[in-house]
């Protein structure tokens, strides 16, 4: 028995009546794609090492005809290098912060995705499908995906999350982008942690706190008296922004604009049940701050090809 990364595992139960159990393979243990295999189960979605008996089989589901194949593959291979492609992941909207380095990688060095699986050993389908999607695959398939793309598993993974921002290597290529108005609202309600820049009687001081956005408003609890607390009655600067350190890039959003404090038991109400969070700071912070911004702004480093 052999397989390959994206095939399924079928297991036909003896017993009459029963149905039978089958799941996608996630994970290879030998090269040669011969047992044992990472199976993620359809039932459960949990994942487990499976030695498949003498009541399994292998299905390829999604297998072209060759010539259908070979007519993918000069499409792809057509595209300039760099170039991702419809569906070719980056930025794909449910695709995970993996799956966006895995295709971000790729394009940087203008490989096709038939190119990038057959390096790593896995069906085309499977990469298409770690690229835009929430995946989760096996510490073998990063290992094979790693050195397909000449990096590490540490990098796919965003490694150097615990040390300082922008220790990284900076980008042979970066470019600077100015966002407009509506992609920074965008990326302003995907947050939950942003810092607000205040004025207090020791001086400027900027500190994180855990935010909402609700009516196009910035809303954050705190307590009176505390340094966030100092941004009511005049206008406040707060700043969000995202990086990653594996792929040297990021972005961030800087929204500008007078901060209240919210009296309204309405709208306190409705500010409670829009909470996504409790602050992390922990302690009773029943005090609402709203910014309603009067300026956006952001940046985003991208590489230069893109």
């Amino acid at each position: 028995m052999r397989a390959h990364l994206g095939d399924h595992l079928v297991i036909e139960s003896p017993a009459t009546g029963a149905t039978r159990r089958d799941g996608e393979i996630v994970g290879l243990h030998h090269k040669d794609g011969t047992p044992p295999y990472d199976v993620r189960w359809s039932d459960t979605q949990a994942v487990t090492l499976v030695f498949p008996g003498p009541d399994a089989h292998i299905l390829h589901p999604g297998h072209e005809s060759a010539t259908a194949r070979e007519q993918s593959t000069a499409r792809e291979t057509s595209r300039p290098p760099g170039a991702a492609g419809a569906g070719a992941g980056v930025g794909a909207p449910h695709s995970s912060d993996l799956g966006r380095r895995v295709a971000t990688e790729r394009a940087r060095q203008g490989l096709t995705r038939a190119e990038t699986a057959r390096r790593a050993r896995m069906a085309p389908e499977y990469l298409a499908y770690l690229e835009e999607h929430q995946a989760d695959p096996s510490l073998a398939t990063l290992v094979n995906l790693a050195s397909a793309l000449n990096t590490t598993v540490h990098a796919l993974r965003g490694g150097g999350t615990d040390m300082p921002p922008g220790r990284g290597t900076a980008l042979a290529h970066p470019r600077l982008l100015d966002l407009g108005p509506e992609e920074c609202r965008t990326l302003l309600s995907t947050h939950g942690v942003g810092r607000v820049a205040v004025s207090t009687a020791d001086g400027p001081a900027v500190v994180p706190v855990n935010y909402d956005v609700v009516d196009g408003a910035v809303a954050f609890r705190t307590t009176p008296g505390s340094v966030p607390a100092a941004a009511v009655g005049s206008d406040t600067a707060f700043e969000v922004d995202h990086m990653d350190e594996a792929m040297s890039q990021g972005w961030s959003v800087l929204a500008v604009g007078p901060a209240r404090r919210v009296t309204d038991p309405d709208e306190m109400r409705r500010l409670n049940e829009n909470a996504h969070t409790a602050p992390w700071a922990g302690d009773e912070r029943e005090m609402w701050v709203s910014i309603r911004p009067t300026s956006l702004t952001g940046r985003r480093i991208t590489p230069a090809d893109r």
